[in-house]
């Protein structure tokens, strides 16, 4: 396994005492707890709405956040932050001197701080988006592969550094925590670190089975260090005198809810009810003084600063490693241990107490600690500790438009897309060194498997090839760490996730990359949240969902989808794409990669088929003008594939249905109706334009007075293999009678023709809906 050697930073006691820690970390619950009391009782909110904020979330992570960042990080460390803890980590940042204090009093305002940690929306260093549940705990995973690789691809020296994920323990409830954890690829990446926050509280109530022990198993099954950091050192030393072990026994074993319930007592309360029958552990606690009973009490690892140092410094750095603290949900706070402050608020004097216990002045909250005191020093020192150099941006290579070939015979565009691949790799090897493809154990399947041959299988270290002299092995499975192609188990969301992460590199480091996602259509849908949340975060990608439709007939209504359509034109900061012919696949994946690795690019997601399809209908221009016009109204959203001046009606047909269309065409001249067949290729695209001839935006507009122009506007029947309303709107840009044609039901194992009758998407079909509307 690779050991990725990590040097702790220099200990706090060595530079400023253990008091000034203890300072920081009572600054950060202060400002943490200000942040949320301001934003909804100080704050003018004219609309009354809830704002929100989350003061015991944060609580329970100050002390691990503290122990963190200013004894632990490096600068090449990265830290993905549980969402509700977002203010923990701007009073963090706010002390290191990231984050201006205008901002403070901003926290979930428009144009202030984020509910949750963005890196795209906030003003101050987030290293990972979070806020989707289960999806910014496993991000650190596909972080650390991305960089692994861009070393490997490269020369950049991404260097080293732990990819740290604190997690919320309700959160491991989240199947996509588990599907990444179990990924095989995961068992050889020693720079992962998890910290769970165990305080054994969800929105709802007290977790009464939270089950710390089966956790710890699961992990430490898929090769995972385990450190459990149950309690703090006072704890510790009572187990130590007479009728310790009773009392450590009374704790370990009673109820989650118990336990909470205990933490709500006052010392004479306390007493009785922690004692129990136990003689042993009612003699210990009555020898104890009010204030030491209710301080052990409380006293669990996740709020210990020495029993969180000495956890990390445990840390095997040949493996994944979780750190499993046990906290409190609103520890330090008047709320602590409550089964409903989830989401509770400090009143008012709650607030100026708290203020007043911490030593804060509540009417000017903001106070930095004094540049020559010892908390100072010690915000300064680690601020100069973890302060990154701003990598030089490597501008994207340059990706052709147009290869130049017309494809020719019965193709499908799923073909097409290994196609296009390999001829990036001859027409433009410096883009193509930049692709990285990955797929859920279906690379084969989705004909990647030419490409995959030429440029080889990633993985951390090179590993043998058993099949490599078999002659009847025709996919030839190289791994070592300059491949390119990235094979997960079947979990789309893992894939979603790596290539979120893979197409963000330009923004960590410099480095862009050409991250292209290949699965069956169906499952886009599984992997879709994860997928809008990486786009969201910044990362940049192309998913290709194929095959796809009603049209992959034999594989039965379970394999078939049906609202991808529409999720590719509604999905924000995406452009979606269902070429027709192979050329168009070509034109739109060479144009999806060219928009990667930069500033101002985005994500596409393509849908591609297994239906053969007759390439000589694509009817390519021969003049290279035109052949240029084409592929320009490709990329723009549609094109006249077969123009008619005094058309009579309008088929609208898309992707693997443009044969059905054509076929009706030709039947209705034989009938004497002149039908004009528009090719759509980007429903989003044509939407844009439509919005933007309306002053909604600034999409092609251009493209609506090319395709759909006023003087030629007739009925229209649109026609696509999934839903019907992706194009509906189309009839709306000259306001003409029309019907729409789609899937909108289960589907069912078949042959094609059937499957497309039963579907009301067949030529017989589009030939009766032309009829209805002219006659």
């Amino acid at each position: 396994m690779t050991s990725i050697l990590h040097t702790p930073a220099v200990p706090v006691m060595d530079q400023a005492g253990p008091d000034a820690l203890r300072q920081v970390q009572d600054r950060v619950l202060w400002l943490s707890t200000a942040m949320v009391h301001h934003a909804n009782r100080v704050r003018p909110n004219p609309s009354g709405l809830k704002v929100g904020g989350h003061q015991a979330s944060c609580a329970s992570m100050v002390s691990i956040m503290t122990s963190l960042w200013f004894e632990q990080l490096r600068a090449g460390d990265r830290v993905s932050v549980k969402p509700h803890a977002s203010p923990v980590l701007h009073a963090v940042n706010y002390l290191l001197g990231e984050l201006d204090e205008s901002y403070l009093p901003r926290l979930r305002e428009f144009g202030g701080l984020q509910s949750y940690p963005s890196r795209s929306k906030d003003p101050d260093p987030v290293d990972y988006s979070t806020g989707s549940v289960g999806i910014g705990a496993t991000a650190p995973i596909w972080g650390a592969i991305a960089r692994r690789f861009v070393d490997g691809k490269t020369a950049a020296g991404t260097g080293s550094g732990r990819q740290y994920s604190l997690v919320g323990d309700a959160e491991l409830d989240e199947g996509a925590v588990w599907e990444a954890m179990l990924d095989a690829s995961v068992a050889e990446l020693g720079e992962i670190v998890w910290i769970v926050d165990l305080n054994r509280q969800s929105l709802d109530r007290v977790v009464p089975h939270i089950a710390a022990g089966r956790l710890e198993r699961m992990f430490a099954a898929a090769g995972w260090q385990v450190i459990t950091v149950k309690f703090g050192r006072l704890l510790e030393d009572l187990f130590t005198r007479p009728g310790g072990a009773a009392l450590e026994r009374r704790i370990v074993d009673m109820p989650n809810p118990e336990y909470q319930r205990l933490l709500r007592c006052g010392a004479g309360e306390l007493r009785v009810r922690l004692a129990g029958p136990d003689p042993d552990v009612a003699a210990l606690v009555e020898d104890l003084d009010d204030d030491t009973l209710t301080r052990a009490i409380r006293n669990l690892g996740g709020h210990d600063l020495d029993a969180l140092r000495a956890a990390y410094a445990q840390i095997d750095d040949t493996r994944p490693t979780v750190v499993i603290a046990y906290t409190i949900k609103g520890y330090g706070l008047p709320t602590q241990g409550h089964p409903q402050n989830h989401s509770s608020l400090l009143t008012v004097e709650q607030y100026e107490q708290l203020a007043a216990g911490l030593g804060m002045d509540a009417q000017r909250p903001w106070a930095r600690f004094a540049a020559d005191s010892a908390a100072g020093g010690l915000c300064r020192a680690t601020a100069d500790r973890l302060r990154r150099d701003t990598p030089a941006a490597v501008p994207p290579p340059a990706v052709p438009t147009d290869i130049g070939r017309t494809p020719h015979g019965t193709s499908t565009t799923q073909a097409a897309l290994g196609r296009a691949l390999l001829d990036l790799t001859r027409e433009a090897p410096d883009a193509a060194a930049r692709v990285v493809t990955v797929s859920p154990d279906v690379s084969s399947s989705t004909n990647l498997a030419g490409w995959l041959n030429k440029v080889g299988v990633w993985s951390p270290t090179e590993r043998h090839n058993w099949f490599a002299d078999d002659s009847e092995t025709t996919m030839h499975w190289r791994e070592r760490p300059t491949g390119q192609h990235m094979e997960l188990g079947i979990a789309e969301v893992n894939l979603v996730g790596l290539i979120g992460e893979l197409g963000a590199t330009w923004s960590r480091w410099g480095q862009p990359l050409f991250p292209i996602g290949v699965l069956y259509d169906p499952f886009v849908e599984r992997a879709l949240e994860p997928w809008s949340y990486g786009i969201y975060a910044g990362g940049q990608s192309i998913l290709v969902g194929t095959p796809s439709g009603v049209s992959l007939a034999a594989e039965g209504g379970a394999h078939q989808s049906i609202k991808t359509p529409s999720i590719g034109l509604e999905q924000p900061g995406c452009v979606s794409f269902e070429p027709a012919f192979a050329i168009e696949v070509e034109w739109t994946l060479f144009d999806a990669i060219s928009r990667l690795g930069r500033p101002d690019g985005s994500s596409s997601y393509l849908r591609l088929s297994t239906r053969p399809v007759n390439q000589a209908l694509a009817a390519v221009p021969t003049d290279p003008a035109a052949r240029q016009r084409r592929r320009r109204q490709v990329l723009a959203g549609a094109y006249t594939l077969k123009p008619a001046e005094n058309a009579e009606v309008t088929i609208v047909g898309m992707g693997a249905m443009i044969t059905e269309a054509l076929a009706a065409a030709d039947r209705l001249a034989e009938l004497g109706i002149d039908a004009e067949v528009v090719c759509v290729t980007s429903p989003g695209r044509l939407f844009e334009a439509v919005q933007a001839r309306r002053g909604l935006g600034d999409g092609p507009s251009w493209i609506l007075d090319q395709v759909f122009p006023a003087h030629r506007a007739a009925p229209m029947v649109t026609l696509l293999d999934g839903h019907p309303h992706t194009l509906a709107f189309l009839a709306t840009i000259n306001r003409v009678r029309s019907l729409s044609l789609g899937v909108s039901r289960f589907g069912q194992a078949g042959g094609l023709e059937d499957v497309y009758r039963y579907h009301g998407i067949d030529t017989d079909a589009v030939v009766r809906a032309a009829l209805d509307l002219v006659r």
